[in-house]
């Protein structure tokens, strides 16, 4: 547990305290109070828990929710304070193909606030080295301490969803241009689709929380910090509205795959129906003349065997012209360089 204290026109924030300076710190409402509690070990949770029930006397089924995990986000109201659950990133283990996140819990009082979490958040140590080098963010109240909270935590998704940018723009290009027929890009596509819907759904509903939070809904939020909270929003709701671009994308992945897998199933069918139809007519002349008929023409002649050869060969060759000149085979990939070209040029574009 640390306690950081500022006291009214101080010029430090003062830490230090223990439990029982708590009750008389909070008493004292010009004074702004931040406990950070962390959940590692056994024995820190059951402090957290004493400390929740019987200093702060939250309620005990927000306790519970704020001592467990894998809760979703969301905001309650109560009459001296609002409790929170939001959730952070895990810059360390988080990619496209795992989307990982963490939990924090918290309150927000008229001179407080209470974090919790069983994991360490980069986000708090730096307003953490904030608080020791400025007692600024403190100076506006409780309120702003818990705005710069929630926006080191927003601000580290955007690496991530930057991320997720540069993978679906690759796997696009996987898609497109494999030439062979295996199932690791569709495995890639499926990893990157439920760490993109995981993305969406925790940010929809982080989002509601911090609508509430930035519309003046509560009362420990004052107005004067509520433009802030709008701020954290608004950066949010870019990181929802990527990862609603990026399920698109996603999603229009599967189609682009098993429109590429058809069309290259319809050039081996093309080309097995090319191949066949030389053959068919090659087939015929050597089918008449296997015949067992005495009298044939050219039957006994001595140039007869190298003129049906010529004959056949002449064939193949007109066949073959004729299916080029239709465009059934010998096309290149100039459609597909001009694709890539043309989708080269829009993203410079934009």
């Amino acid at each position: 547990m640390e306690i950081f204290v500022y006291r009214n026109e101080g010029s430090k924030i003062e830490e230090g305290f223990e439990r029982s300076d708590l009750a008389g710190l909070l008493a004292d409402q010009s004074n702004v109070v931040w406990v950070d509690f962390r959940g590692e070990t056994p024995e820190q949770i059951a402090e957290a828990r004493d400390v929740l029930l019987n200093v702060f006397r939250f309620h005990p089924l927000t306790v519970e929710d704020c001592i467990e995990t894998r809760n979703q986000p969301k905001v309650e109201a109560f009459e001296d304070y609002l409790f929170f659950i939001v959730h952070g990133i895990k810059p360390e283990e988080t990619n496209p193909a795992n989307f990982v996140t963490k939990e924090l819990d918290g309150y927000l009082g008229s001179n407080f606030v209470v974090t919790f979490h069983v994991e360490r958040f980069r986000s708090i140590k730096t307003v953490k080295q904030q608080l020791r080098g400025s007692p600024f963010v403190c100076k506006r109240g409780a309120a702003y301490l818990l705005q710069r909270v929630l926006d080191e935590l927003v601000d580290l998704y955007m690496p991530v969803v930057d991320e997720f940018d540069d993978k679906i723009n690759q796997l696009e290009d996987r898609v497109f241009f494999n030439r062979q027929t295996n199932h690791s890009v569709l495995a890639d596509v499926m990893d990157v689709r439920r760490s993109v819907a995981r993305l969406k759904r925790i940010s929809s509903r982080q989002l509601e929380v911090l609508y509430r939070m930035s519309h003046g809904e509560f009362p420990q939020i004052p107005p004067t910090v509520l433009p802030f909270f709008r701020d954290v929003h608004d950066h949010l709701q870019r990181v929802s509205d990527l990862a609603e671009g990026y399920r698109d994308l996603v999603a229009g992945l599967f189609d682009i795959h098993f429109a590429v897998i058809g069309n290259r199933t319809n050039d081996v069918m093309k080309t097995l129906a090319v191949v066949s139809a030389i053959i068919l007519p090659l087939s015929l002349v050597a089918g008449i003349y296997g015949m067992n008929f005495d009298y044939m023409p050219e039957l006994r002649t001595r140039n007869g065997y190298f003129l049906v050869l010529a004959g056949m060969a002449l064939l193949s060759i007109v066949l073959l012209i004729f299916f080029w000149r239709k465009g059934w085979i010998f096309q290149g990939d100039g459609d597909v360089s001009l694709s890539r070209t043309s989708r080269e040029n829009d993203d410079e574009m934009n």
